[in-house]
């Protein structure tokens, strides 16, 4: 069964394998202790650090273990932001970072902090000038995503980097998805990825501190990893990471080139054999193995369910594959499409013949998920055009505002309107999205006695 959902866990690489079940038998001892398998292990954490740094681009000393990516983060955040209270409390922060981040800016705020969101262009990426606006002299420290992890999109940190540097404004990188392709360029401050992304074992982050950051860690003191991460060190799941890191990054540069010409192949061929299909993120500064495209009149969840059937393991970012009303906050910070949202990521040793049968079946497969939903296949037009038109879609959930207004924009008369009453959230998003792919115009938003009334104007 192809799995295609490299983005949010890699399978476990045969080195990792490896090194673990050879740690779990040298590594068990404490390595804080003296005695000869005391000894061993801490060589053997010694030589998991020194690689892990090498791939990161730092010193030994700057770099510790922690128990996943998000505790980097929020160990990073925290520490960081403490570190340099004095100079003020606020924090910078692109609108698209992952939700580990903006939990940590939410958990700041809550204290008493600030934080502005950077917003994005639709290709996902942030523009540095306005990064460098969002700077104030009391910013105590800014985060940047190296690459996204819904649509791909790398972030141009060197160049952030370099503001903030002009500013004195420490930049805390999220590495997690573009660690495993190569280090990270630029003056950054602060770094943390997380293992499982690249293939290691679940359990590990690595957060890197540079010298010279100030930086107070929070919560109570430990003995173990400069006192930033407490804990017994998980050894042998460090040194599965570690190796693991090294070998994806030796097999990286090719390994890149064979997947990004996979993934060009889905940008194009979904575009030319499904109908009403947005592909999303940065065609060319974005990692080599991911690719996002949303389609419109398709019901998210229905559609993963009915790849899992034919045996595609993908994920999406629409809220109707969630419990959550509203959809992803990066598709929303874009303004794309977020109805019907797939993201491929191909794992390493993805085969062409997999891909080949991914872009064979899901044509079939979104045909029939409209036609479930009762999609629009055309819009002929309407002999008799009503003036305007009202739209009740409340109470029901995406894609079916978009649906019904598709349904009906042929019964109005070029420059009228049909407004569409809904209490979806995703609506807020989505019909615009719409507008701009079907080339109409979207009016506005108004309220409504229940939800919002969205206004759409036919062009043609």
């Amino acid at each position: 069964m192809p799995y295609f959902d490299a983005a949010s866990a890699a399978p476990l690489h045969p080195v990792a394998r490896q090194a673990l079940l050879a740690a779990l038998d040298e590594g068990w001892a404490d390595p804080a202790r003296l005695y000869r398998e005391g000894r061993r292990a801490r060589l053997l954490l010694d030589a998991a650090r020194e690689a892990a740094a090498d791939a990161v681009g730092c010193r030994p000393d700057e770099l510790v273990f922690t128990s996943s990516g998000t505790t980097a983060v929020h160990t990073g955040m925290a520490g960081a932001l403490s570190g340099r209270r004095r100079v003020g409390s606020h924090l910078a922060l692109s609108a698209v970072e992952h939700s580990s981040v903006l939990h940590s800016a939410a958990a700041h705020e809550a204290a008493g902090g600030s934080f502005t969101e950077v917003p994005v262009g639709r290709s996902g990426a942030v523009d540095p000038a306005a990064y460098a606006s969002a700077l104030r002299p009391d910013t105590a420290l800014a985060c940047l995503q190296s690459a996204n992890h819904e649509v791909g999109t790398e972030q141009p940190v060197a160049e952030v980097a370099a503001l903030c540097a002009e500013a004195g404004v420490p930049l805390l990188v999220d590495a997690a998805q573009s660690l495993g392709w190569g280090p990270v360029a630029g003056g950054w401050s602060l770094l943390t990825a997380s293992a499982h992304k690249w293939g290691g074992p679940a359990g590990v982050g690595l957060l890197a501190v540079r010298k010279g950051v100030r930086f107070a860690p929070q919560g109570p003191a430990g003995e173990r990893e400069s006192g930033r991460a407490p804990g017994f060190e998980n050894l042998p799941a460090i040194v599965a990471a570690a190796a693991s890191l090294r070998a994806v990054r030796d097999e990286a540069a090719a390994e890149a080139v064979r997947l990004r010409a996979l993934v060009d192949r889905v940008r194009t061929v979904v575009a030319e054999r499904v109908g009403d299909v947005e592909v999303v993120g940065d065609p060319e500064r974005r990692l080599p193995h991911l690719v996002t495209f949303s389609c419109l009149y398709v019901d998210g969840e229905t559609l993963l369910h009915e790849l899992d059937r034919h045996g595609f393991s993908v994920s999406s970012g629409s809220s109707c594959t969630s419990s959550m009303l509203e959809p992803s906050h990066v598709l929303k910070a874009m303004g794309v499409l977020s109805e019907g949202n797939v993201r491929v990521s191909l794992p390493p040793g993805t085969a062409e013949a997999d891909v080949d049968r991914f872009l064979e079946v899901l044509p079939g497969v979104v045909a029939e998920v409209r036609e479930r939903l009762g999609a629009p296949v055309s819009v002929p037009p309407s002999p008799s055009p009503a003036a305007s038109l009202v739209v009740d879609a409340l109470g029901r959930r995406c894609p079916i505002p978009v649906i019904e207004l598709a349904k009906v924009i042929g019964e109005v008369p070029v420059g009228a309107t049909v407004t569409v009453l809904a209490d979806d959230e995703a609506a807020r998003l989505d019909i615009p999205a719409w507008c701009e792919m079907r080339e109409q115009e979207y009016v506005g938003e108004e309220p409504a006695d229940r939800g919002s009334a969205y206004v759409v104007r036919r062009l043609s």
